[in-house]
């Protein structure tokens, strides 16, 4: 498979690139990031994914995530894919919350999304494998997952049901239950279609209450943010989790909002305990 290399940085040791490849499984191009730490020759590194949330790219947290120094601390490999397929032909919609920028990490059924939404395969499968034949200091038996608003709903999910490739899982004020809250009920029954059912593997509350389970969660939240009374819904999880056994380490933050001032804050905290999980 062809990869272009787009851009490629120093930092802290390490390399900051951007690459961009042709996908199958959406059937367009894409891009994502990928910061690989300072390393002895012939090391193998965990990997730590980053979804990101509405509207974003892997630009958001690739220029205001505040992640490499951390990494290089702790010897991560940081990825970052897009949030949706984009191009010409790809169907969009006029809310920001819906279409481009908005893949929710699912596999749409519906038309015309079904077309190129599988965001989910592409992140679970296509490229992973991408990393493995790119990135041969890539130890993908060590690999977390975390992400930010939909991309948290997305890290809970797609660890959830792949508990054996995920050793860590956390999220940054994810959507926790998106079949409660007017962003999942949209997404989900725009890409899915009408059979909630269908979407119960889509969401993490959901997926909890059916049998998945994870060693621990860590989720940091803030008390200011404008979307956790409507979308966020921390609650839902905490007590799904609860009832489960599930080890949730849930931290309200006083006084952060929803941006990339609280995932800043947060982000090193994060990696170090991915990187303490991850460990060989």
């Amino acid at each position: 498979m062809s990869i272009e290399t787009l851009s490629t940085n120093s930092a802290f040791g390490g390399t900051q690139g951007v690459y961009r490849h042709r996908s199958s499984a959406t059937g367009t191009d894409m891009t994502y990031s990928v910061y690989v730490p300072p390393h002895a020759d012939g090391a193998k590194l965990p990997v730590l994914w980053y979804l990101s949330g509405l509207t974003c790219t892997h630009a958001n947290v690739t220029d205001k995530g505040g992640f490499r120094g951390a990494c290089a601390e702790h010897g991560v490999i940081f990825i970052a894919p897009d949030t949706s397929p984009r191009g010409d032909d790809v169907p969009d919609d006029d809310a920001y919350d819906f279409g481009k920028g908005a893949g929710f990490y699912v596999d749409a059924t519906q038309e015309p999304w079904a077309a190129y939404f599988h965001m989910r395969s592409y992140v679970e499968d296509e490229l992973p494998a991408l990393i493995a034949g790119q990135f041969p200091m890539a130890d993908l038996n060590r690999q977390g997952i975390t992400g930010h608003s939909m991309g948290g709903h997305g890290a809970l999910t797609i660890g959830l049901r792949n508990a054996g490739r995920f050793v860590s899982i956390s999220a940054f004020a994810p959507i926790a239950s998106p079949l409660a809250c007017p962003w999942g009920e949209k997404a989900l029954g725009g890409y899915l279609g009408p059979d909630r059912a269908a979407w119960r593997e889509y969401d993490a509350v959901a997926l909890i209450e059916d049998g998945a389970r994870a060693g621990a969660l860590l989720i940091d939240q803030g008390d200011a943010d404008q979307f956790l009374v409507e979308q966020l819904k921390p609650e839902l999880l905490r007590d799904a989790c609860a009832a489960a056994g599930i080890d949730l380490t849930l931290r309200m933050q006083p006084g952060y909002d929803h941006s990339y001032y609280f995932i800043e804050s947060f982000m090193a905290d994060h990696i170090a305990w991915h990187a303490e999980r991850l460990k060989g």
